[in-house]
């Protein structure tokens, strides 16, 4: 038998209904802002959600769509979804209107929970054809002449509505959805077995249409035993996060909370003093940051070990941590440093923080019950230290990508996922990451992995975050410009002749240095290297040197 998820909240309400199981620490006006949660009103509050939706007529198997920030009312939903048998599909509130109908449509998604501030997104799109079916084209579907509006119907659900306040036309507030359901285990719970889908989580688009990834209950019950077991966390732990919850690198540390029944800490948004604060007033024991939010820890001014010494785990992921940052976690904060690399569609790498202070240039090797290898273009298995393609198989594979069976055939091949993902892995099986398939550029004949590249320019007292990308040059055909955010007295010609001294290789030289307050990012953190190249082709690179 698979395991599910379907009963694990009955259980840590039986075991220890009292027990504190999550805090929403945010700035909403909502009933569950700043206020502890325990166990038992956790499942009350779930099984109600969980059933208000089959009392609207979705069964089990059926889509619901949440556009919502991180809150109470999101976390009801994973966990309704995890007692119902109905798929959860979390959508991201940084997506343009386009964008969230292609999703609405692609999920087929039957009702929509979603923050007040998306009212007018949503009630914007609800006469529109389902006809158009963006990148995707006409895959044959009975439904292309429905809109949304049929599509979803009268489930169209707001948060955030005051309660002396009405809904919008065609809205119901979550108060009303879910005032008269009942907070019993709902009926369909038995019949949720471990092939039966959970959620269906988009990719985050860096390089091209999101593709919806299915994963079942049985892959994310695996979620919650293995990197529980990676992070040795138990029932006692305490997780603080403030990313986005529509990352599927929040899992990593969602699923064990679901699992294991400790406790989550929730922040709406990464604020870093904030986050430090929590840490030491809570006694904070895992967190999972991208690579951004670990910078803006180490920089900010309320940095201090002493106030993180509650800290069992601190874990990179999302984006690969340049050794700099590295280095300083693990002189500042030893034994407490993991990163993960991994492919939302199914398999992960872990430098342990056993292995990290020798191994600490890799990604770490494979996860438990995870086989890892590189292969060539005709997918041999390369030696040691020869780059090729990140590929591997384990329990965390999803089924597929929804409704793209193209796609997924291109994905998978035999029972190994192709990454598209570029590395090399050494004798003792730990995994280095060289680049992005799609981010390595020729120059000169020559190939060059930005990576290289960034990890010299990140070097530098005055950068703070970097991306490099090729661009058209005359001579070399292409050739690197060094995008940097930071800029702390920093001189782009100077940069230059910084970085060039100190690459490796002729061809790693930067034509240029292009100093920007911000990068581009999607809802999970990453750096969009293609809209970056794209805005700097297009001119808009005025403090760029060339």
């Amino acid at each position: 038998m698979k395991p599910t998820l379907a009963n694990l909240l009955a259980h840590h309400a039986r075991r220890c209904p009292e027990r504190v199981a999550f805090r929403f620490d945010g700035d909403f006006a909502g009933d569950f802002a700043a206020r502890d949660i325990t166990f038992a009103q956790l499942q009350a509050e779930a099984n109600r959600l969980a059933n208000a939706w089959l009392d609207a007529g979705l069964k089990p198997g059926d889509k619901v769509a949440t556009l919502l920030p991180n809150s109470f009312e999101l976390v009801a939903a994973f966990w309704a979804a995890t007692v119902s048998g109905i798929v959860i599909v979390p959508c991201s509130t940084l997506l343009q209107e386009n964008a969230v109908a292609q999703l609405l449509r692609d999920s087929e998604s039957r009702c929509v929970i979603s923050h007040a501030s998306q009212a007018a997104v949503l009630d914007s799109m609800r006469g529109k054809s389902n006809g158009d079916r963006g990148d995707h084209g006409d895959r044959g579907d009975s439904g292309d002449n429905n809109d949304i509006a049929q599509q979803i119907g009268d489930r169209f659900i707001l948060t955030e509505i005051p309660p002396s306040s009405e809904p919008p036309p065609g809205f119901q507030t979550y108060a009303q959805f879910t005032a008269d359901a009942s907070t019993a285990t709902p009926t369909t719970n038995a019949a949720i077995d471990g092939d039966s889908i959970y959620n269906i989580m988009y990719s985050s688009g860096t390089t091209g249409a999101p593709k919806g990834i299915v994963h079942s209950h049985a892959v994310r019950a695996m979620y919650g035993a293995l990197f529980a077991n990676a992070w040795r966390m138990t029932p006692e732990s305490i997780v603080l996060h403030a990313g986005a919850l529509v990352f599927n690198g929040a899992m990593l540390s969602f699923m064990p909370w679901l699992y294991l029944g400790c406790r989550f800490i929730l922040h709406a948004r990464f604020d870093a003093e904030k986050f430090i604060d929590a840490i030491a007033v809570n006694r904070v024991t895992h967190i999972v940051l991208v690579p951004a939010q670990i910078i803006a820890l180490l920089n900010s001014a309320a940095f201090a070990p002493a106030k993180l010494e509650s800290l069992q785990m601190l874990c990179a992921v999302g984006a690969p941590l340049h050794l700099t940052y590295k280095q300083r976690l693990i002189e500042q904060l030893p034994g407490r440093f993991y990163e993960l690399y991994g492919v939302t569609e199914g398999f992960m790498t872990i430098l342990d923080n056993a292995d990290a202070p020798r191994k600490l240039e890799s990604v770490g090797c494979a996860a438990a019950f995870t086989d890892i290898r590189i292969v060539d273009e005709h997918d041999k298995p390369c030696a040691p230290g020869v780059i090729g393609e990140i590929c591997g198989r384990g329990p965390l594979l999803m089924q597929g990508y929804y409704r793209r069976p193209d796609a997924t055939a291109a994905a998978m091949r035999g029972d190994w996922l192709h990454s598209g993902d570029l590395g090399t892995m050494d004798a003792d099986g730990f995994v280095y990451l060289v680049d992005r398939k799609k981010d390595m550029f020729t120059s000169g004949g020559v190939n060059v992995y930005p990576r290289d590249i960034e990890e010299v320019v990140a070097r530098h007292p005055g950068v703070d975050e970097v991306a490099v990308f090729g661009t058209a040059d005359a001579k070399w055909g292409e050739a690197a410009v060094a995008a940097v955010t930071g800029a702390r007295d920093l001189d782009a010609d100077e940069l230059v002749e910084w970085v060039n001294q100190r690459v490796d290789a002729k061809f790693q030289r930067i034509k240029a240095a292009w100093i920007l307050d911000a990068f581009p990012r999607n809802a999970a953190g990453k750096i969009l290297k293609r809209e970056l190249r794209a805005r700097y082709c297009d001119g808009d690179d005025d403090n760029a040197n060339e």
